[in-house]
């Protein structure tokens, strides 16, 4: 029998915590004649007392009228609302006391909640999720989220005993978002979501838009303060909207956070800190203009990488905590180094305390499986026609780059969003409105994201890892592209690890390969990378890669990279590549950088450092990075010999001509068509002894002879080492 002043409607639900207007019900409310009610819902409180807050003698102790919990009294004398405390007393004999959530209105106004649902509040990531603040002069934590089908949304932590029944959340009709403030709480506080489905299971969920969360095992999220962080990289913040990141030299260092180094005295992860300590200054002298993170949002599963994504605006506490993050992005910038980070728009996986099935219904991926499912990955994709998803996923875009002034962000797996027939056969996928395979959603989701980018963030770079031919992909989307600004070439990236497998004495079958990537070469502003991908799951390290012996292993290497930074586009390779790590890359493990203390891997950082010089210092090789009038072949013919050589030109009228000798046979007087007349300076020879090589060379450099040759007037001779890459300055007028 129901014993309270509420309506059979209104009281089973409230005892049975499947309310879903539970604001109308609990607090202090008007009753009928002018008289004022007391209503409180506490199942951990075995009394209750509500306290005028401002005169502790006005104390209306209230009826415990069901034993699930409730509370209710009508208040003798009581004509208007004021504000109150509630005194408890638990099961166990403890009081406490504290300010009742149930007293305090809405915190998310009207706006907030229509551009949400529009699908353009650019800071949606400052209303929902958990936020410190100060509502009627008391302090504590507004809670926000969005579950459109939830019968019930209730906040749960170490304060409540994790109990769903006594803090449950308003629902913002129609808008499907729920809040809450809840008085008292402080920053390190952790929480959970725990949600009513429509179907009346309830489950525990965590906060999409949490700032800090726990990782692997422990999936609470905990309260954290993102506006107190002091910055320090004002100068390099003033200076970024004014370069050109397209003929700027840009040379990046992709890193796995967890396996660069370890501290191996405790067998742990190197903090966010440490990291600062050690990567930067070894980043600084190598050379490297950008660092690449591999994702460092929350994810539970070390194997996936950080690719695996449940925490989208938490920096994984693995290493640290928001503020500790910050600071190292700080501390790149201040030494001016730029941080790029991967950003995973395309996928999330289906772990039960994520964003699968988030309110018991698929809000944030697509209901089809057909469109929502990635079966090799097993992981889910996300919706990409909803407002509310796309919000999600700009507005934490734009979160990187604003609150950690993050310098550019690298989209992963960009293809498996264009293309509806992605690893999929026939039969397995859904055409799009036109009878079509590509994803016009997720198109149209790329280019609102590129154009947010760049719009409210001048001098940042986004950057496409697009493994196909679709054009524009870097592109502005006015002229009809995806906006990126720059594309991982991946066809350079496959065609010359192909070819450099070869061994030596076969490549000159396989000169196309070589030659290939100049047809395309600015049909995009492109990187070439040799990133983490091709070093695991069996394909071996980059050294292993090479063919022949040691020696060849590592001269090939050489060349290789020699070859790739004289190549037009961007450069990025991963950790360990720059030494010469002989193992494949392990997540679980620190590189082995007691390599770097033996000759030949030490010759390798050397090269790799002084490539990074004078890619830097050589205007030739960036100033017109994106153009064809950067770049001339001199010739491509001599296959039978397996040799090619061209010239890199800067704006300025910088010349700088390269020769690659792709054969361990020294090739001695070999003759080189050149630009002009004047002095060649040897600026490069992958074979110097300093570098682990024979040191063949050519005596610092040599003088044109006017003897024509591979269709130009002017020519030198030169000796060519084995399997390496010479590199002459034209001192023509100087």
């Amino acid at each position: 029998m129901n014993p309270s002043l509420l309506s059979d409607d209104d009281f089973y639900p409230l005892v049975e915590a499947r309310h879903c207007d539970i604001f109308r019900v609990l607090g202090l409310r008007p009753h009928t004649g002018g008289e004022w009610l007391a209503r409180v819902f506490r199942p951990d409180a075995r009394e209750v007392t509500l306290v005028d807050a401002y005169n502790e003698s006005r104390r209306f102790p209230l009826k415990k009228i069901a034993d699930e919990g409730l509370f209710e009294s009508v208040l003798p004398g009581v004509t208007s609302a004021f504000t109150y405390k509630l005194e408890m007393v638990s099961h166990d004999g403890t009081p406490w006391s504290e300010r009742d959530a149930y007293s305090f209105g809405p915190v998310l106004g009207e706006m907030d909640i229509y551009l949400f649902n529009e699908g353009t509040h650019h800071e949606i990531y400052r209303k929902l999720g958990a936020h410190l603040v100060e509502l009627d002069g008391v302090r504590g934590v507004h809670f926000a989220v969005w579950a459109p089908a939830a019968q019930r949304v209730s906040v749960v932590g170490d304060w409540n005993h994790w109990d769903g029944r006594v803090h449950c959340m308003r629902k913002m009709v129609p808008s499907g978002v729920w809040e809450i403030f809840i008085p008292n709480l402080g920053e390190g506080t952790h929480y959970k979501f725990e949600l009513r489905g429509p179907d009346g299971e309830v489950f525990l969920k965590t906060d999409p838009f949490a700032f800090y969360a726990q990782h692997s095992q422990q999936t609470a999220c905990m309260v954290f303060d993102i506006d107190r962080y002091v910055w320090g990289d004002s100068s390099w913040m003033a200076t970024r909207p004014n370069r050109d990141p397209f003929n700027s030299p840009m040379s990046i260092y992709e890193v796995h956070l967890g396996s660069w180094q370890k501290n191996v005295e405790e067998g742990r992860y190197l903090s966010y800190i440490e990291v600062a300590d050690r990567l930067i200054p070894y980043v600084k002298e190598m050379g490297f203009t950008h660092i690449e993170l591999m994702p460092v949002m929350e994810h539970p599963f070390d194997g996936s990488w950080g690719y695996q994504v449940v925490n989208y605006y938490a920096p994984t506490s693995r290493y640290g905590n928001p503020d500790e993050f910050r600071h190292f992005v700080d501390r790149c910038h201040q030494e001016g180094i730029g941080v790029i980070l991967d950003w995973v728009p395309g996928h999330f996986p289906k772990d039960a305390h994520g964003l699968a099935k988030y309110d018991g219904t698929p809000i944030y991926e697509y209901a089809d499986p057909r469109l929502g499912e990635h079966k090799d990955w097993g992981t889910l994709i996300f919706n990409y026609g909803r407002n509310e998803v796309k919000n999600f996923l700009h507005g934490n875009a734009l979160f990187w780059l604003d609150q950690y002034h993050l310098d550019g962000l690298r989209v992963d797996a960009v293809a498996s969003m264009l293309y509806l027939d992605y690893s999929r056969e026939p039969g397995e996928w859904v055409p799009n409105c036109y009878g079509g395979r590509e994803n016009l959603e997720a198109i149209d989701f790329l280019k609102r994201f590129n154009e947010l980018c760049y719009s409210k963030h001048p001098g940042i770079v986004t950057c496409a890892e697009e493994s196909t031919a679709w054009p524009g992909v870097s592109r502005p989307t006015y002229v009809g592209g995806l906006g990126f600004g720059f594309k991982w070439n991946m066809g350079w990236m496959n065609d010359s690890l192909r070819y450099i497998a070869r061994e030596p004495v076969h490549r000159k079958y396989h000169q196309g390969d070589i030659t290939f990537s100049m047809l395309y070469a600015f049909h995009e502003h492109f990187i070439l990378v040799l990133s983490h991908d091709e070093v695991v799951h069996g394909k071996g390290s980059m050294l292993n890669k090479m063919p022949g012996d040691d020696w060849q292993k590592f001269a090939n290497l050489r060349m290789f990279l020699a070859w790739m930074w004289s190549h037009p586009g961007k450069k990025l390779i991963f950790q360990g590549t720059e030494f010469g790590q002989w193992a494949e890359w392990n997540h679980s493990q620190s590189l082995d950088w007691h390599l770097t203390q033996y000759g030949a891997h030490g010759g390798m950082s050397r090269l790799v450092q002084h490539l990074n010089w004078l890619y830097s210092n050589e205007p030739a090789l960036y100033s017109e990075d994106d153009s064809y009038e950067g770049f001339d072949w001199v010739d491509f013919h001599d296959a039978d010999n397996t040799v090619w050589s061209y010239i890199r030109k800067g704006r300025g009228g910088e010349k700088v001509v390269f020769i690659v000798n792709a054969t361990p046979v020294v090739r001695g007087s070999y003759r080189v068509g050149l630009p002009g007349p004047g002095f060649y300076e040897e600026v490069l020879n992958t074979d110097s002894e300093t570098y682990g090589g024979s040191n063949v060379g050519n005596y610092g450099g040599k003088w044109a002879d006017e003897i024509y040759w591979q269709g130009r007037g002017w020519s030198m001779q030169i000796d060519l080492p084995p399997l390496s890459v010479c590199a002459f300055r034209c001192r023509c007028g100087e």
